[in-house]
């Protein structure tokens, strides 16, 4: 996997834990949700892996102790990880956000506006999409038709503004 976020390609820093798998002694660890009892134990820097179907209600009494959230994209065209990060948000989930699983460049503006800070692609994704296609499509989307996490106003808003 590679990671992309708004400044381009970063280093992965969350070591993914398989099932079988020992939680290391120090550092920080990503998990899978059937792990997070265990993890929360530790005194690890916690990152949660969470698959599509996940509602973001059940996890947000571990907020504080989370450092980062993956949330599992299955393919391009499954738009419930867009949803689960923008309740993440909403809920106050102020941590690392990560969208991880074959979405495209075509989707990175609006993965930004729901609140993700990164996205971890396939090998075979990063191939075909360069990190400059990902860059260009951080700044494409300059109007929406939702209000964003970041404040901006909606088309709606902004017609409203011109009415009043």
């Amino acid at each position: 996997m590679r990671i992309i976020d708004a400044t381009g390609p970063i280093d992965d820093l969350w070591p993914r834990i398989g099932a079988g798998e020992p939680l290391p002694e120090a550092g920080r660890a990503l998990v899978e949700r059937d792990r997070l009892g265990e993890a929360l134990a530790s005194g690890l820097e916690l990152g949660l892996h969470l698959p599509p179907d996940t509602e973001p209600a059940d996890i947000e009494p571990h907020f504080g102790r989370l450092a980062m959230i993956s949330v599992g994209f299955p393919s391009f065209a499954d738009g419930r990880g867009f949803s689960i990060g923008r309740s993440l948000r909403q809920r106050g989930f102020l941590g690392r956000l990560r969208a991880s699983g074959p979405v495209i460049a075509d989707q990175f503006a609006y993965l930004l506006e729901c609140g993700f800070d990164e996205v971890a692609i396939p090998e075979e994704v990063a191939r075909r999409q360069p990190p400059e296609s990902w860059l260009s499509q951080s700044a494409a989307i300059t109007f929406g038709y939702q209000r964003g996490i970041a404040g901006r106003g909606s088309i709606l808003d902004q017609r409203r503004a011109r009415h009043d």
